[in-house]
């Protein structure tokens, strides 16, 4: 008796090929269709269910939600330059130090208003998971604040200027 396999692995595993995308589409063409085809038959389920305001209140949300994203998908990623981005990447930074501060501090007035009766180290010890959060949304804050500060200063060049 011979039970030796007449499968050659090796040769069935390299005819595989691969189907690739016929059509490329950029990311947001991508987003704003996947997002469509969630939010179109959802919110023709939903409309008919709720009271006649919030149903067409849904209906209008949504119909801004397809101009808006449409706007988006005519914006070209690969034409925006870095030098145009640094405002937001500042923007984002200051976001996350602020909320981060606000959020300790509101922390803070929490603790000091409800449990007074408590010790420092008795509220941190109680809150510690809130305190490290906040404190790590200021840090990376910061961190962001910083990676721009050291980024070289590339300007646009103008067409006529060298």
């Amino acid at each position: 008796m011979d039970f030796k396999s007449e499968v050659n692995i090796k040769t069935n595993t390299q005819n595989f090929k691969f189907a690739q995308p016929t059509v490329s589409r950029k990311p947001l063409e991508f987003l704003r269709d996947t997002e469509a085809l969630l939010r179109r038959p959802t919110v023709a389920t939903l409309a008919p269910l709720l009271p006649p305001k919030v149903g067409n209140n849904l209906q209008i949300a949504s119909c801004v939600a397809e101009e808006s994203l449409q706007e988006l998908a005519e914006i070209d990623l690969e034409t925006i330059s870095d030098w145009e981005l640094r405002p937001l990447r500042i923007r984002i930074g200051l976001s996350f130090v602020g909320f981060g501060a606000l959020m300790t501090v509101l922390l803070l007035l929490y603790l000091n208003t409800l449990y007074s009766q408590l010790s420092p180290i008795e509220q941190i010890a109680r809150y510690w998971h809130q305190y490290v959060w906040f404190v790590c949304l200021g840090v990376t804050g910061m961190f962001i604040l910083g990676r721009e500060a050291m980024r070289p200063i590339n300007k646009p060049q103008k067409s006529g200027e060298k």
